[in-house]
């Protein structure tokens, strides 16, 4: 579940996390207010005002209606209304989200830590994640703050620095000045620098969190290390052990189809293919993208219906994919283990005749408990559903529809 940059901070925040502070508004009036909470508590002259969605590229990109960037800065109390107006309510338009975009319901005003001093601030990258090839978490650090990660990795890879952690033991604080070192950090620095990483790794472990990346990660010009930036994803198999942060799922932020599939304990994920596909178990899904891409045809989306598939489940299946404009024929594949298999053909055969008028065809592949009964079902029906029990033939029906 990923959450915006105002939560991940106030989390980061309980856990010792130095951070930029802010405050949320969703309003021009709550905007002006929260600038002159700021200056009144840090003193801070110009305020940042950025955008508050589910995407990277904040800063570079632009909303759609007034030309304004994602991330602006305000030099004054007296800019901070209108700059909030040319953002709030507007569709941002970054590198993340695609031509659509994504509106922009609040924004975090942010006092100003850019501030001159002997030395310039300095901005570094810094990330928490699980290095699935180990089995790991890894902290993955750069002096190549501020800019796409993926952009270092590729053309100055030795500039990323990774330390593997050891969960039984937790990071060391050795494993911290490594890192701190690496960042060519000193004095006042290096000191809050590991503190900072120490307690990064504490929430990155309390929160059961699939990934913290901070970008940029500031080196102040008076020797401050702060985050700067957010981007906060939690596993959502945690989330029944913390309450409170399912609570800060925005579900505006989320596709609808997705959204309305988890209601339905279905798991989906759209995609930008002409093949929908409706299949129980994930490894099964997998290989039946792979089938629909084989025979000439792109998944539309990744749908898993799980070990009870019934009429309840398959309807609702049904009706998330023929959302999707795009979708030209449906593909479901079904093993027969733990669910029979005519009771699948019986569960598509009554879902198909409650919804009515679904204008693409079906492909129904049925295999192992009472396949051959469940085909006969398919076949029998009159409806326009096509039975295959063999996957290649699945695939061989699938081209000829597309055709």
């Amino acid at each position: 579940m990923n959450i915006h940059e105002y939560q991940g901070k106030e989390i980061l925040r309980k856990y010792g996390v130095a951070i930029q502070r802010g405050i949320v508004a969703d309003n021009p009036e709550a905007a002006l207010q929260a600038a002159k909470e700021l200056h009144a508590e840090t003193g801070t002259q110009w305020f940042v005002i950025k955008s508050q969605i589910h995407a990277g590229g904040r800063g570079k990109g632009v909303i759609k209606e007034t030309g304004s960037k994602g991330v602006v800065l305000a030099k004054s109390l007296a800019e901070v209304p209108e700059k909030v107006k040319a953002i709030l309510g507007g569709t941002l338009v970054t590198h993340q989200t695609g031509p659509d975009g994504k509106v922009v319901n609040k924004v975090l005003i942010a006092e100003d830590v850019y501030y001159p001093g002997e030395a310039d601030p300095k901005e570094y990258y810094m990330s928490i994640l699980l290095d699935r090839s180990k089995g790991i978490p890894v902290i993955m650090a750069s002096t190549e703050g501020g800019v796409n990660i993926e952009e270092v990795a590729e053309t100055h890879p030795e500039k990323i620095v990774k330390e593997w952690i050891d969960p039984t033991i937790g990071l060391q604080a050795f494993q911290a000045r490594k890192v701190a070192f690496a960042m060519g950090w000193e004095g006042n620095a290096f000191k809050e620098g590991v503190k900072f990483i120490q307690s990064l790794y504490n929430a990155y472990i309390g929160l059961d969190a699939s990934m913290f990346e901070i970008n940029p990660l500031l080196k102040t010009s008076d020797n401050k290390i702060l985050a700067v930036d957010s981007k906060v994803n939690l596993d959502d198999n945690a989330l029944y052990r913390h309450k409170d942060l399912a609570e800060l799922r925005d579900l505006t932020e989320e596709d609808p189809l997705e959204v309305e599939a988890g209601k339905a304990g279905l798991n989906y994920v759209k995609l930008d293919g002409n093949v929908g596909c409706m299949v129980n178990g994930a490894g099964l899904a997998m290989a039946t993208m792979d089938i629909i891409k084989l025979s000439g045809g792109e998944p539309a989306n990744f749908l898993d219906v799980g070990g009870g598939a019934n009429a309840e489940t398959v309807e609702a299946g049904f009706r998330i994919i023929l959302k999707d404009p795009n979708v030209k024929a449906i593909l479901i594949n079904i093993f027969g283990g733990i669910v029979r298999c005519d009771r699948v053909a019986n569960g598509v055969v009554e879902a198909y005749k409650k919804i009515g008028n679904i204008s693409v065809p079906i492909i129904v592949r049925l295999q192992g408990t009472n396949a051959e009964e469940g085909a006969k079902i398919i076949e029998q029906s009159g409806l326009k559903v096509y039975s295959a029990i063999v996957l290649k033939d699945a695939a061989m029906k699938v081209k000829e529809v597309l055709a």
